[in-house]
């Protein structure tokens, strides 16, 4: 979508329009209430500043979207199928893999008390998988933060996507 019809749009259609970006809906409605945005660049500083404001309870809303990383996401919408395009290096990863990041995923949750969460596109499956590793180490503040910062890159990597 070009960012003029964005600008034109109800409020209700341009929320719909970037509900697949991130579940937070009170996101996606300050980022509607702030249009018209003259540039795109203007239109990511403002989806970006909004963004950093989350914190925990944002963060939970969010992750109740998010399938695990190497699960398949379920269902026919905008959501679910862009949640299945960013993962396909895990999807298309073999067996070994694949259990590992299983375990891994486990563990991470026994950990932290939440689902992984990592910005799969563009990465490899070993990649993630190295990251999950890593991050198991973090304290609970320090990963609340990886966290909440992939969220926002996966959330503007969408917006970026969604609207040229």
């Amino acid at each position: 979508m070009e960012l003029a019809a964005f600008n034109q749009l109800s409020a209700d259609e341009a929320q719909a329009a970037i509900r697949h970006c991130v579940a937070i809906p009170h996101w996606q409605q300050s980022l509607v209430a702030a249009r018209p945005f003259d540039t795109l660049d203007a239109l990511r500083a403002t989806a970006n500043a909004l963004a950093r404001q989350w914190q925990r309870p944002e963060l939970e809303a969010a992750l109740s979207a998010h399938p695990r990383i190497g699960e398949r996401a379920n269902g026919a919408d905008k959501e679910a199928a862009l949640s299945r395009g960013e993962q396909s290096a895990m999807q298309q990863a073999d067996s070994a893999l694949q259990q590992a990041m299983q375990q891994g995923n486990q563990a991470y949750e026994t950990r932290f008390g939440r689902v992984f969460l990592i910005r799969a596109k563009g990465r490899s499956g070993e990649q993630m998988l190295a990251e999950l590793e890593r991050r198991l180490q973090n304290s609970d503040p320090a990963e609340q933060q990886e966290a909440l910062d992939q969220l926002r890159e996966i959330t503007l990597l969408r917006l970026k996507e969604t609207i040229q």
